[in-house]
């Protein structure tokens, strides 16, 4: 293979992606090239807007643009009273797309983790999810975080973060499998989990 640093940098980058590896990488890279007009023009200039543009939130975490107020915590139009808090933000992309739930979401970041180094409690924006539920006449919290270890220990936290608000806290229940992440469950599987979550 020739050696061309452009490329090989790409290949590197593109190989970061979830579920890609150099062979895909390559493979990408060569249709974007072999269309430079339709594809890596197009690309370049989108990736660019992206960077300069858009900003997770720091009220709810999620994605917004920055010239605009994010739509998930802002818009006064809708006015909901219960919030599901995921772990990221493809999670609340997965709840969207089952059309289960109606109200706000909360995105924390991550999970807190064993060692607790690097998702803490103010990246997780734990204190924002107080401050909305405080604020914003908030009945129900339900806690759509995954079945894993991590997802379970930040549950629980934020379960005890909550404890001096009235709030109900509610669980997704059935449908979700021990260790399953709620990225990857199917439509059919977060209805029931939505239908059947249980208080806490």
């Amino acid at each position: 293979m020739q050696n061309l640093p452009e490329i090989d940098n790409l290949i590197k980058l593109i190989s970061k992606l979830p579920g890609l590896g150099p062979k895909s990488a390559k493979r990408i890279i060569l249709k974007m090239i072999n269309n430079r007009k339709e594809i890596l023009k197009p690309l370049a200039n989108n990736l660019g807007e992206v960077l300069k543009n858009i900003e997770r939130c720091t009220i709810c975490g999620t994605l917004k643009s920055n010239n605009h107020p994010c739509n998930n915590c802002e818009d006064k139009n809708k006015k909901y009273n219960k919030i599901c808090v995921v772990e990221n933000i493809s999670d609340q992309w997965a709840i969207e797309s089952s059309s289960i739930f109606q109200g706000y979401y909360h995105i924390l970041g991550g999970t807190i983790s064993d060692s607790n180094n690097s998702n803490n409690r103010e990246n997780l924006l734990i204190n924002s999810l107080i401050e909305r539920v405080k604020n914003d006449n908030i009945e129900e919290v339900i806690l759509a975080t995954s079945a894993t270890v991590e997802g379970q220990t930040t549950a629980f936290y934020i379960q005890d973060s909550l404890k001096n608000t009235n709030v109900k806290i509610s669980k997704l229940a059935q449908g979700l499998p021990v260790g399953g992440e709620i990225e990857s469950s199917d439509d059919g599987t977060l209805i029931s989990a939505f239908k059947n979550r249980r208080d806490l």
